[in-house]
């Protein structure tokens, strides 16, 4: 049973940001910071990745936890269930898709979830940062 009312859950989803996130944020500083400079959302590109690297070919996703169906986190809500589970679903066969067309196109695809990127911000930087040389190496 949903413990919100019907106008709080609303509000609560309407705040749910897609691009902008404290954590996408954190991310782009910590990148910048080592002076690599990117696009974040870009519209051009399939799927709209959280950060994007033309010159390099190289797509970053950050992905929720709950709406991408993390393995290791996603519990599939109770309530409304047959709205969720279809959703979320969709949601990781398009990221399959969106995958397998940027790897068609010749592009590193890399995706993070969402705990990873709270849980070893450095990491995650590190791993970006060293697909970046490699992919400047294969230019």
């Amino acid at each position: 049973m949903d413990n919100l009312k019907p106008e709080d859950r609303r509000k609560n989803m309407q705040n749910i940001r897609s691009a902008g996130t404290k954590l996408e944020e954190r991310i782009s500083k910590a990148l910048w910071k080592r002076g690599v400079r990117f696009r974040k959302n870009e519209k051009s590109l399939p799927g709209k990745p959280d950060l994007s690297i033309k010159k390099y070919k190289l797509v970053v996703f950050l992905d929720s936890c709950f709406f991408h169906g993390c393995p290791e986190h996603f519990i599939a809500p109770k309530t409304n269930a047959d709205y969720w589970v279809p959703k979320i679903d969709r949601n990781k066969r398009r990221d399959q898709e969106i995958n397998a067309l940027y790897n068609e196109m010749g592009w590193k695809v890399m995706r993070f979830w969402e705990h990873e990127a709270k849980r070893n911000l450095d990491d995650v930087v590190d791993s970006i940062v060293k697909a970046i040389g490699e992919q400047r190496q294969n230019k």
